[in-house]
């Protein structure tokens, strides 16, 4: 079992810096400081990245280079404190020239079942869900 480490910097007032295992940070804070990432964000984003990173992967090994990806989240919380997420959906969108359904479609389910650790870690609560759009020149 390997261990990461990361730590949070406090700044002022509700303002923090995060930084991961490998030195890079990320300014975090709450909604009214208006200045960082909110937690809560900083969780999707999470997700959608380690998703975007094994999809990234999967389709470069089937010789599949991408020209472009994003993938948005939407995220549904509880209405009261702790406001844990309960479904989480991921839209992701591709473009390239070589892209088929049936590839990105396994790149993706492959990257939300097997490779991704934060979807694996929050499976136990939350449902997540998948699709896919493949972006063709002129869209």
């Amino acid at each position: 079992m390997g261990t990461t480490t990361t730590t949070v910097h406090w700044l002022s007032g509700k303002r923090f810096v995060g930084i991961d295992s490998t030195n890079h940070s990320v300014v975090v804070s709450s909604q009214d400081e208006g200045v960082g990432v909110k937690p809560s964000d900083l969780l999707l984003i999470a997700l959608a990245s380690c998703t975007a990173v094994d999809v990234v992967e999967i389709l470069s090994k089937k010789r599949m280079p991408i020209d472009s990806m994003e993938i948005t989240t939407t995220g549904e919380q509880d209405a009261d404190p702790p406001w844990t997420f309960r479904k989480i959906h991921l839209k992701c969108q591709l473009s390239g020239a070589g892209l088929t359904e049936k590839a990105v479609e396994q790149a993706v389910q492959l990257a939300e079942e097997k490779y991704c650790s934060v979807a694996a870690t929050l499976r136990a609560t939350v449902e997540i869900t998948t699709e896919f759009q493949i972006m063709r020149e002129g869209e």
